[in-house]
């Protein structure tokens, strides 16, 4: 519905036209019935927020045209075919697989995650510090509302919600993922306690004690 709405205003017919190829200002001016200088207001809004971009020149009579293309993180947000594609794969491992199995891996891809977010490195300060900055990795890489509290002298990381709610309600077994991703960041063990009665929403022990090993 959301994707059918942005579609429907006029950056969404212009994304909908970029979708198909590159385009200059007048190309997508013609098409939308609108003019040049409306296209293109629309265009630097766009891209200041990193939805489109530059993409080269096209020679003209008088002078060349600018080209405009989608940014891979708009396409990505069009798609319609992730969230489908991550529960059938899922659901495919969790039953081709036993748990002995299923978990290092959905394990390994947490701490995968963590080396392309983080690069490879753990949160650093002291275990609160590193609680307190592994809540807003979530918040601000993943999309999540989450905030701390302190629990059976450790701490609790809740979130409003869980951004992985379309899989997660379906398959829980993804949220090892997050715990793993956590655990590597952290450096300290890590226990989900999500709540899937209802809307999903994120819950995860951090113990405290010594930094893990790697």
């Amino acid at each position: 519905m959301l994707r059918k709405q942005f579609l429907e205003t006029s950056r969404g017919r212009i994304a909908e036209l970029l979708q198909r190829g590159t385009q200059t200002v007048d190309a997508l001016a013609t098409a939308l019935k609108l003019t040049p200088n409306a296209v293109r207001a629309q265009l630097t809004v766009m891209e200041r927020d990193g939805l489109v971009r530059r993409a080269g020149l096209l020679p003209g009579t008088t002078r060349p045209s600018h080209t405009y293309e989608l940014t891979p993180a708009l396409e990505e947000l069009l798609s319609g075919a992730y969230v489908p594609l991550l529960i059938h794969l899922v659901r495919t491992f969790s039953t081709g697989l036993r748990p002995a199995q299923l978990e290092p891996l959905l394990r390994q891809t947490g701490r995968s995650l963590a080396l392309e977010y983080a690069r490879g490195a753990r949160l650093p300060g002291d275990l609160p510090a590193r609680v307190r900055k592994a809540s807003e990795f979530l918040n601000s890489e993943f999309g999540a509302v989450t905030h701390v509290a302190r629990r059976n002298g450790g701490f609790v990381l809740r979130g409003q919600g869980c951004p992985l709610a379309a899989i997660t309600g379906k398959e829980p077994a993804v949220c090892t993922v997050i715990e793993s991703l956590l655990q590597e960041l952290v450096g300290t063990p890590v226990r989900q306690c999500c709540d899937r009665a209802g809307r999903p929403a994120c819950c995860f022990d951090i113990h405290s004690g010594p930094r893990l090993a790697r």
